[in-house]
């Protein structure tokens, strides 16, 4: 197989192969996706009133096989025209920079290219002596401004035509590919935009797009994603090289937005708004929006004992209410509801050191689970609780009791309208943390959950469902395996009707996973602990890590460290925009008394630190809304005291 690299270079004898297809091969569309989704190394750009790629790197996705093109015959054609439109800043024009190439995939052999320089043009191919070149001089395309060419090759003889103004015989593409915008190396990385590319075996392509009424851009095949404008970008533009859209913006009072208007901005003067017409409707694209301007303290909750989690949530005609896990048995943990701007207790409910509560939905069934990490005395088995809300009484009543071990979170998820509820256990009571945690699966004839699956996990802390596309994953965070807090934490996929590993991360006293999105990226975020050795003293300072879902190598890749102090939860927040992440650090080594952090999303600087509210022995992050404007609510694991804090947004 040969391999076509587009953006490359060729030489000086003619070739004579009897390979011979009429019909043009659009090189550009073998690369490009259809319905304009991001493609990994390029971008699209508008420029000069017509669409263009830009390449950032030779990237796998920008070749094929040449055995796409030749079929029947492994020779490159005799006679053949090359048809190119391109754009080439002059600023950045390096010295040769292919268009194309086709290269021997086992050798990294180049047998033909097209590159060229400030102002010649080179046809470079392996001729039978070895590597030959055909130059056209005196041509310059770096000039900003859109080209067409046309370089046709007949026998011993070959023309170029720029703007419509007035090879061997054995070379064989077997075991190579078409490259597009590079020579399969950085070096040579086509810097300009690329709107046609098509080869024509067979014939020589000028009469066929000369004479035309735009000789710059003539056209014998575009790819239709290049054809339609305005283009919308996919990438951060920030580490890119700038190209200007040539629109007009109208200032003042909204504007007609008609097909004569579309792709037009209009500037809206009073509410600072840039829109966009599409041909019917104006698009916001900026407009001034909420923003995080400082955090205010708001509301001290005392409770009555130290709490390990909070869980928030609304019960439609009842108001928002807040589940409160207390590590003392007496009175047992609280439930909070929100009423004028205030958190107020509403109901107690019996718990045995209660870790963490998880509210959910199966029909219309509201439903509340709490994990109880003892038995009611010792000796006795450890029960956790799913309560449920009864419309009647207006409070929880007990449910179902599940057998659980030291468990310190729940999970609740839907699949495929299947209900299910992951339990993490911790340890047994002998002191075993490498045991089963278990899926649940909802049983729809008894009402009840039932035991689905059972996953292998090593003090188990936290389980992380969420759902990219067609496919669900489920992220477990491991704290301990018995001998140290270097661990893996595991993420599983659902395939089969159960959750089969998909990767696992080296973590360390794993405490909580935080899935989220910013646009079309996944990230994962961990809080790791503390750092425990079977030999050595523990060390709370230590990274916190941020990861992306990488599409290409289907794996969770290193995106960001951040420094924590026994980190124990990650909530994602937006305001508006803008996007956040704050940390519960809970520990240094010496004080439970230290700052929670809250870090903006910078786009490519990732998070950095915005905001430090003084927290004590932080153990959860909650965000949440109300008619009276958005809060940060954290609880405390070594004081009887929560903090809501008042997000002063402008």
């Amino acid at each position: 197989i040969s391999r076509l690299n587009i953006v490359s270079g060729m030489g000086s004898s003619i070739f004579s192969s009897p390979s011979s297809d009429l019909h043009p091969m659009d090189l550009l569309s073998r690369i490009l996706p259809r319905n304009g989704e991001a493609l990994a190394g390029v971008r699209m750009v508008q420029e000069g009133g017509a669409r263009g790629v830009q390449f950032f790197s030779p990237a796998q996705a920008l070749t094929f096989p040449s055995s796409q093109l030749f079929i029947n015959c492994p020779l490159f054609p005799a006679e053949f025209s090359i048809v190119a439109t391109v754009k080439v800043p002059e600023t950045r024009m390096k010295r040769n920079e292919y268009l194309f190439t086709v290269v021997k995939e086992d050798a990294n052999q180049l047998l033909l290219g097209l590159h060229f320089s400030k102002e010649k043009v080179h046809l470079i191919y392996q001729g039978s002596v070895g590597r030959e070149r055909l130059s056209f001089k005196r041509i310059r395309l770096a000039d900003n401004h859109w080209h067409s060419m046309v370089l046709a090759v007949s026998g011993h003889h070959a023309t170029f035509t720029l703007d419509c103004g007035p090879f061997p015989s054995d070379l064989s593409t077997d075991g190579s590919r078409f490259h597009i915008g590079s020579r399969r190396k950085w070096k040579g990385l086509f810097s300009g935009l690329l709107r046609q590319l098509v080869l024509l075996p067979g014939s020589d392509a000028t009469p066929r797009v000369c004479p035309s009424s735009n000789p710059s851009l003539v056209e014998l095949s575009v790819p239709t994603i290049l054809s339609n404008l305005p283009v919308k970008s996919q990438m951060n533009d920030v580490l890119l090289p700038p190209y200007e859209t040539e629109v007009h913006v109208t200032l003042g009072s909204k504007p007609a937005c008609t097909v004569a208007e579309l792709g037009q901005l209009w500037f809206d003067t009073l509410k600072r708004g840039l829109f966009l017409c599409d041909g019917a409707y104006w698009h916001s694209m900026l407009q001034e929006k909420d923003r995080l301007d400082y955090v205010d303290d708001y509301q001290d909750l005392y409770t009555t004992s130290e709490t390990l989690d909070i869980e928030l949530f609304q019960i439609p005609s009842v108001g928002l209410f807040a589940a409160m896990a207390h590590r003392a048995n007496k009175p047992g943990s609280a439930i909070y509801r929100w009423n004028q701007g205030h958190f107020q207790l509403y109901q107690n409910i019996s718990t045995f050191k209660a870790q963490a509560w998880k509210q959910f939905t199966i029909g219309r069934k509201m439903l509340l689970a709490v994990s109880n990490s003892v038995g009611p005395v010792d000796g006795e088995r450890e029960l956790s609780v799913i309560y449920r809300w009864s419309n009647k009484r207006l409070k929880f009543v007990r449910y179902q009791t599940l057998e659980t071990h030291s468990a310190r979170d729940w999970e609740s998820f839907h699949i495929n309208n299947e209900a299910f509820l992951a339990v993490a256990n911790h340890r047994t009571e002998n002191g075993n943390h490498n045991i089963d945690s278990v899926v649940y699966k909802w049983n729809p004839g008894t009402k009840t959950f039932e035991v689905n699956q059972t996953i292998s996990t090593s003090g188990a802390y936290d389980w992380e469902f969420f759902t990219i596309g067609p496919y669900h994953f489920l992220a477990v965070a491991n704290a301990f395996d018995g001998n140290s807090t270097q661990t893996d934490s595991s993420v599983y996929i659902w395939l089969g009707g159960a959750f089969q590993l998909f990767q696992t991360i080296r973590t360390f006293g794993a405490t909580d996973w935080e899935m989220f999105q910013i646009g079309n990226r996944v990230f994962l975020a961990v809080a790791n602990g503390h750092m425990l050795c079977e030999r050595g003293p523990s060390l709370y300072t230590i990274n916190s890590t941020i990861y992306e879902l990488d599409v290409t190598t289907k794996m969770f890749l290193k995106f960001q460290d951040i420094v924590t102090y026994s980190a124990v939860d990650w909530e994602f927040f937006s305001v508006g925009d803008e996007h956040f992440l704050v940390v519960a650090n809970s520990y240094d080594g010496s004080s439970y008394s230290l700052n929670s952090v809250i870090y903006r999303w910078q786009g490519y600087e990732g998070f950095v630190p915005v905001h430090r509210l003084p927290t004590i022995g932080c153990s959860d992050w909650e965000f949440f809304t109300s008619a009276e404007g958005s809060y940060l609510m954290y609880s405390s694991a070594k004081a009887p005291l929560s903090k809501v804090f008042k997000l002063r947004i402008q």
